[in-house]
């Protein structure tokens, strides 16, 4: 009986540690326990939908941010694409304004070549009379001069 009481013991020796065990883990009521962490739980998981629901409107925010400085830029792109338009349409009408005066010049230089040398010929003509006339001047002084001293 002595052997059977303390074969009884032991066995119910590790059963009272792992009981007392759990009691200390459980506490005195394990449906407190669970109300505390569903509680707890409930509480992080609020503030997780917060944290969430936040961070969407900041990145709806930046996206919507974002959008109207993508729609400043393309208005810019278009006002620098029109201005580059316009500056493109000046440069070739100048251009094809510039090519129209030279072709007249072009042509009146063409015509100019046959009146030049009309018009040189006219002053060598007029030159040599010229001399002619200086020299003739230049002969009657001497001759003046020689004869009537």
């Amino acid at each position: 009986m002595l052997a059977e009481r303390t074969e009884h013991q032991a066995e119910e020796k590790p059963k009272k540690i792992w009981n007392g065990a759990l009691k200390l883990v459980r506490g005195d009521s394990t449906a407190k326990l669970i109300e505390n962490f569903t509680a707890e739980m409930t509480l992080v998981a609020e503030g997780l939908c917060e944290d969430q629901s936040k961070l969407r409107r900041e990145v709806e925010n930046s996206q919507n941010e974002e959008d109207r400085r993508i729609q400043r830029l393309e208005t810019k792109i278009d006002m620098v694409d029109s201005s580059l338009d316009e500056e493109r349409t000046a440069h070739d009408q100048a251009l094809t304004e510039l090519r129209t005066r030279l072709a007249a010049l072009e042509k009146k230089a063409a015509k100019e070549p046959a009146r030049k040398g009309k018009g040189d010929r006219n002053r060598i003509r007029d030159l040599t009379w010229l001399i002619g006339v200086a020299g003739t001047v230049i002969i009657v002084i001497l001759l003046i001069r020689h004869f009537l001293p």
